[in-house]
Order: structure tokens, then sequence, then C-alpha cells
């Protein structure tokens, strides 16, 4: 019987269950190994793997969340629990968050799918006969289940699992200007602007966009109207936000995929939460009334916390692979949706 998530009782409320792992946690100790991939672009993308993890074995990308890392307090954790089930884990940056510009003006978007398909099919070259899973996070939930329902029946992975993610963008920019969600709006838009800043710091004549607007830029909409929208080949940000949503997608998901989400999430609404019949039987949507923002910290003493994504993560991953690959006999998952208890 699967352990249920209980929240932690002295962290009420979704912001301090999104606050905590990002303040307080103190994260695994993980030693990696790094890997660059050259795109036909003339772009690159770097690839951290866990390495003192196993040799052999299936292989997890993990997709962090909006301008995230190897420091998201959510990753080490997972990689390290990954690892000793007998999972390789490698963490793929997305373009222009490993530490290093990247060289291109494109840089990523909630829906640009392309890169994670060539990481993928880069390790099916190398390794034919190795199963792939995937985890994605917030915005690399959104950009893993869109993936997942492009591709229906033809995508090569076993099982996915994907954390908090927004269903749709345009809801969690709205979302994103309310209350005290505008605290994670304002830090994660610093974090934005000063990428831009960068890639162009010594030749802002070549920037496709105007720099003022970007720098000016006050909100999610504002940045991804300045920025994202026409960097990408999208006609203005409602059309981003339309096409680059993930909910749309849902229904033609055939890959195993658990989905975990909160109803108390500060970075979108309840209303963006698809209904079951948005869903494909491949699908298990378990929705929780309290958990906040890749958050979902349990524990019954205050300050002795439990992370419950990377246990709940890491035992559906080496359950659905093992049961795939070792006893092709067992069926795989029905759709389900649970509401866990207050």
């Amino acid at each position: 019987m699967e352990k249920r998530y209980r929240p932690a009782w002295w962290l009420p409320g979704g912001h301090l269950q999104t606050l905590w792992p990002a303040l307080m946690r103190r994260s695994a100790e993980v030693r990696v190994r790094r890997e660059r991939v050259e795109l036909e672009d003339g772009d690159f993308l770097d690839l951290d793997w866990l390495a003192n993890g196993p040799a052999t074995g299936p292989v997890v990308v993990l997709l962090h969340g909006l301008e995230g890392s190897l420091e998201s307090h959510y990753l080490p954790g997972l990689m390290r629990g990954l690892g000793e089930l007998g999972l390789r884990p490698v963490l793929m940056y997305h373009r222009g968050c490993s530490g290093e510009p990247n060289r291109t003006h494109r840089r990523y978007t909630g829906g640009d799918t392309g890169d994670l398909a060539r990481v993928v099919a880069l390790l099916e070259e190398r390794e034919p006969d190795t199963p792939l899973a995937a985890v994605g996070f917030s915005l690399g939930a959104n950009l893993l289940l869109k993936w997942l329902g492009e591709t229906g029946a033809e995508n090569p992975l076993a099982a996915a699992a994907a954390v908090s993610p927004p269903f749709r963008l345009d809801r969690a920019a709205a979302r994103l200007e309310r209350g005290l969600s505008r605290i994670y709006r304002g830090h994660l838009l610093r974090s934005l602007r000063a990428s831009v800043a960068a890639r162009y710091a010594d030749r802002p004549q070549t920037s496709p966009v105007s720099l003022e607007r970007v720098r000016a830029a006050s909100s999610f909409r504002e940045f991804d109207d300045a920025f994202t929208a026409p960097v990408h080949g999208y006609a203005g940000v409602d059309d981003y936000y339309h096409r680059a949503s993930c909910r749309s997608y849902l229904g033609d998901i055939t890959v195993p995929t658990l989905v975990l989400h909160a109803l108390d999430d500060p970075f979108t609404t309840p209303d963006a939460v698809p209904g079951d019949d948005e869903l494909s039987p491949a699908i298990r949507l378990e929705l929780h009334r309290h958990g906040g923002h890749v958050g979902f910290v349990t524990g019954r003493i205050p300050g002795r916390p439990g992370y419950w994504i990377e246990e709940r993560v890491a035992r559906y991953l080496s359950g659905a692979l093992s049961s795939k690959f070792h006893r092709p006999d067992q069926p795989l998952s029905h759709s389900a949706t649970s509401l866990s208890p207050r």
C-alpha cells in the first residue's frame, strides 16, 4: 500500500510549505560529473551525472524549474535517493542555467521541448537497451508533460513524474501578481533579467529585442512579452501561454506518469488543475490539499522535516522501471486522482 503524504502541521499553508525547503533545507551532498552536449544550432547543454552512482541501470533525466540548478533544494536528495535504488540520475540544465551564458539568442521556455528530445535521443543512441525515465519540477514539469503529450505513443520513456506543474502558464503568471506570491515573482524576475543582461553584456547591439523593455519588466507577462515570446517564435505573450501550457496535451500521454500537485500551490490557481476527463489512462494525478510549490514537507516534530517528494518519486520510478522491464506481465498503472487528508 502506498505511503500517504501527511503535511507537517507546523508548516500550515502553501507559502510555508514552499519557503521552508527553499530557505532552510541543508542540501544533501552529491558529487557530479559534468558533460557538455553540443547542439546543432551552435549552442550547448550541460548535464550533471551522479558521480558516485551505479555504473549501469536505468537513466533518469531530471528537469529543474525556472532558473533552477543543482542548488535547487529538491534535486540533490532525489539524485542521491535514485542512485541508492540502482538508478542513474542526470540533471539536464536548461540553456543558460549551468553557470555560463548560452551562445544563441534562444534560452528556454515552458514549452520548447526540442532540447529535452535531443538529450533523450542522445541517451537512446548511446545505450539503446537501457530504460529511460524523466522527472520534471515546476516549469520543467510543464515542459516534460507537454513533450509526453506531443509525442504520444512514440515517446521513448518507460516512466515519468511531474511535480508541481503550473498546467496553465497564464494562470501561473496571474497568481504570481497577487499577495505573498509576489515574493517569488520578484526573486525569479531579477534572476531572469540578470541572465539576459549577462548574455548581452559585451554586445548589447546584438540583442534581437529591446533590452530596455526587458530591464523594465515588472511582471512575468511583461518579461514574456518583451523577451520569451519574440525570441522563441511566438506571436505574443498570450500565444506563448496558450501554446506552451501542458494542460491540453495531457490526454495524449501514453507513458506511465505520476503527477504530484497541491491545491495550495502559491505559483498557480486551483482552477488550473485539469479534470479527470482531461487525463489519459497513463496518468496518475495525486492531488493534495496541502504541500505548496515543490514543498510537500512532512514531520511531526517542528524543525525536523521530511521531504516526501523524493521518497514518492524515487519509489514510483523504481517500481515502474522494475515492473516494466523485469516483470513484463504486470499491467501499467491506471489513472487515479487522490486527495490527501487535511
